[in-house]
């Protein structure tokens, strides 16, 4: 199936390392033959993913926050110089403290409700209305959430929310820019060993409960959650767009463990 992005560019934002979420998105869409840009917050992240947008033949690195108009100007400006247009943008960014990634949700500061909801849901509507300029002929544009959006689950409290709004974003974004021929959806990994992910407390009694209690018996790697974005971004997802995919093992369907773990 090698060629499904021939012909296609894309930017991709939130790589961290080899194992982020991101990373797997990224190998995915250059093994297809995607072209590819990556955004990086600061000098130490840019020197961990320089080496990585290398191995797939990408020198197109713009330092991002996606917190400053101006920066995010900068970006797609330089998007738009080197490309002129885009396909599709991976957003697979988000942040809270992580000292507020553990206990009770009530707890919440306000400021960092301000802060994890700015990042890790405005920033997506933001980079959105500006790739969607770059799109003439349609696109597609993906972001990241979690069950926690929907479920209670422990310790992930404020980024439940934040993932929430970013789902109802996503539905709301999908049907402003339809008749652009631009589909948003969003992708739902169960947990997975990520930087990110290691931030909130019990994440490893996380990942093996839903490993072992997933129909599949399997959390997402990701190779999967990599394929499920080449199929969003390519010809084959073009009528696919409002939706939260779900890799997860199937561990969205149950309601109680399995009888083994009861």
């Amino acid at each position: 199936m090698a060629g499904l992005m021939q012909g296609k560019r894309g930017l991709v934002m939130g790589v961290a390392n080899e194992r982020s979420i991101a990373w797997g998105i990224a190998k995915a869409l250059a093994d297809e033959g995607a072209e590819l840009a990556f955004s990086y917050q600061g000098e130490a992240f840019g020197k961990r993913v320089e080496p990585l947008a290398a191995s797939v033949g990408s020198d197109f690195l713009v330092d991002v926050d996606v917190t400053n108009d101006e920066s995010l100007d900068a970006c797609f400006g330089a998007l738009q110089a080197r490309w002129g247009k885009m396909d599709f943008l991976i957003h697979a960014i988000a942040y809270s403290d992580k000292n507020e990634l553990t206990g009770r949700f009530i707890n919440t500061s306000r400021a960092n409700f301000k802060h994890s909801l700015d990042i890790s849901c405005f920033s997506f509507i933001d980079v959105s209305r500006r790739a969607a300029d770059l799109m003439p002929d349609g696109g597609s544009l993906i972001t990241l959430t979690f069950q926690g959006s929907n479920r209670v689950t422990p310790n992930y409290n404020v980024m439940g929310v934040a993932k929430a709004a970013l789902e109802s974003a996503t539905r709301y974004l999908a049907n402003d820019l339809g008749p652009q021929k631009i589909r948003v959806n969003a992708i739902s990994p169960g947990p997975m060993k990520t930087l990110a992910g290691a931030a909130i407390g019990g994440a490893r009694a996380t990942y093996r409960h839903t490993e072992s209690n997933a129909p599949l018996r399997s959390n997402a790697t990701l190779e999967s959650v990599g394929g499920t974005a080449v199929w969003l971004c390519s010809d084959y997802g073009a009528f696919t767009t409002g939706e939260v995919v779900r890799v997860d093992g199937g561990f969205h369907v149950l309601g109680m463990p399995q009888a083994e773990n009861l």
